[in-house]
């Protein structure tokens, strides 16, 4: 967590949390949900608008954590921004490697493989040592190797157990709607 933010929350300790406002796609690019875009529809029907700043992109990924329950967010200086999940916490971007494809995180972050999990649409999850999250559809080619090389064996699983073995929740607005305003 960067150092002002850690500062933000020392001096306000009680803002608010933000809920429904931010979101995760399938392809690891995130997405400003304003009240217009939230009352056309959940997520990830209704997107809203990707983005693209890379600054702000870069913030959002240093300071992308998860809660006790199972709910991401984004510490925006002293509130937490919760994050609404297409398919789980991490986006998985793949490099061939000489043992097994590196894999990184859609915000850079290096993770170890630990098991694959195939839902009933034929995407691929890999658990890593920092979570769960799916392979970027670019970069399945690599993956189907190290499937064919027998070097991950996927599991089949519902896409809806999903967040319960791993620890996760897709929507933290809708768990919380009772607290909200």
């Amino acid at each position: 967590m960067d150092e002002i933010v850690k500062a933000a929350l020392k001096k306000w300790p009680n803002v608010p949390h933000c809920w429904g406002w931010l979101a995760l796609d399938a392809r690891g690019d995130w997405y400003m949900r304003d009240d217009r875009v939230q009352a056309a529809g959940p997520f990830p029907k209704v997107k809203g608008s990707r983005i693209l700043h890379d600054k702000l992109r870069e913030f959002i990924h240093r300071n992308y954590l998860a809660d006790e329950s199972g709910d991401w967010f984004f510490q925006n200086g002293p509130q937490r921004v919760y994050v609404e999940l297409e398919a789980a916490p991490w986006t998985w971007r793949l490099a061939p490697g000489e043992a097994a494809p590196a894999i990184t995180s859609h915000s850079g972050r290096q993770a170890q493989f630990e098991s694959a999990w195939l839902d009933e649409q034929g995407r691929l999850f890999l658990a890593t040592d920092i979570g769960l999250g799916l392979v970027h559809t670019l970069d399945m080619e690599t993956a189907a190797g190290a499937v064919e090389s027998g070097t991950w064996v996927p599991q089949e699983i519902r896409f809806d157990e999903l967040p319960a073995r791993f620890g996760y929740r897709l929507s933290p607005a809708t768990a919380h709607a009772a607290q909200l305003p």
